[in-house]
């Protein structure tokens, strides 16, 4: 399941005696598989709402004490009892867009925390997040405290519930079709391009009908397939700009500190910039197009060759794989995959 073939530490540098010929050197590419085996970069990975599923670090809390602690912790921070509709339900109570935001970051967050306890020297040097999850980026740079993003996603999540029950939209996911020919069918049945998620795989986001219309025309451009989402609204676009003034007030209260690694924004597909610049890209990005494989494709071009998926489902592997069959990616969902990814990492440099 995952590439557990030992990685070498240590690669001794050939190094020629005096006089000797030209080939008696290294070769180029010896000496950039011998700095690599140095230089391996790991980038966090975290979901976004539509991962949930009933029963997310259920198991993780019933084996570690410091799992229950988080949760514990999670439910003090909002008053509620979070933990048990993450662990038990029902389902429409956990598909709520309220519960299912901050339950995501949560059942990240704790794969996180677990994650580098179990393995001490882990070290990453990059985080980016698909949607809600890049608060649970932020939070894992050490930009904002854990209960912080933890109130801001579950302020996120009523926001856009309200803005969704003020509209009525809806989303569509577009299998099979290019960018260039989706984004002809958005600008024709009037709605939006929500998520470039990889390659053959975008999201469309408008008014219901108009997303209807929408898909029967990406049909008959040649999509594979184009099948309505079963969502609460039209999230990212521009029918969820009532969200953002209540959002922009949430986090003007929330004290940001400049992340400890570089953090992904979903809007600009780079990394953040100052605080203001977070604050304004997490607005901004409730009615933007979340930029999933550009965001991929930045950290690739920047060198980074393994992923860490942390928290609910492995969406964000699939996509990876997508963009780039040669990258290694680790995920963390339950305790066995938390053991699996920890031995995986105990034969890599971390």
């Amino acid at each position: 399941m995952f590439d557990q073939s030992p990685a070498p530490t240590s690669v001794p540098l050939k190094v020629a005696p005096q006089g000797a010929p030209h080939s008696a050197l290294p070769s180029r590419a010896e000496s950039v598989f011998s700095l690599r085996a140095f230089m391996l970069k790991t980038a966090l990975l975290f979901a976004g709402q539509g991962a949930q599923v009933v029963g997310m670090g259920k198991d993780l809390a019933a084996a570690s004490p410091d799992a229950r602690a988080w949760f514990a912790r999670a439910n003090a921070a909002l008053g509620y009892d979070l933990a048990a509709i993450c662990f038990d339900g029902p389902a429409a109570e956990l598909t709520k867009t309220e519960h299912a935001q901050p339950g995501i970051y949560l059942a990240s967050w704790v794969a996180f925390r677990l994650l580098k306890a179990r393995v001490p020297g882990l070290a990453f040097q990059a985080a980016a997040g698909l949607s809600l999850g890049e608060f649970t980026a932020l939070a894992a740079a050490g930009a904002l405290s854990f209960e912080d993003g933890l109130r801001l996603v579950r302020q996120r999540g009523l926001f856009m519930q309200e803005a969704c029950d003020a509209t009525h939209g809806g989303m569509a996911a577009i299998i099979g079709l290019d960018e260039g020919p989706t984004r002809e069918v958005c600008a024709e049945a009037g709605v939006e391009l929500a998520n470039l998620n990889c390659p053959g795989q975008l999201v469309i986001s408008g008014e219901a009908a108009r997303i209807a219309r929408a898909c029967e025309l990406a049909k008959a451009r040649g999509a594979k397939r184009a099948l309505p989402l079963a969502v609460a609204g039209a999230y990212h676009s521009q029918l969820m700009a009532g969200a953002q003034p209540k959002l922009a007030a949430a986090l003007a209260a929330v004290p940001l500190a400049a992340p400890a690694v570089p953090v992904i924004s979903n809007v600009t597909a780079e990394p953040h910039g100052a605080s203001a610049e977070i604050r304004r890209r997490l607005v901004e990005q409730v009615t933007s197009s979340v930029r999933w494989e550009a965001s991929i494709r930045y950290l690739l071009a920047q060198g980074f060759t393994r992923f860490l998926e942390l928290g609910p489902g492995t969406a964000l592997t699939g996509f990876l794989k997508r963009i780039d069959k040669s990258a290694t990616i680790l995920n963390v969902a339950d305790v066995a995959s938390l053991e699996a990814t920890a031995q995986a990492l105990a034969a890599q440099p971390t």
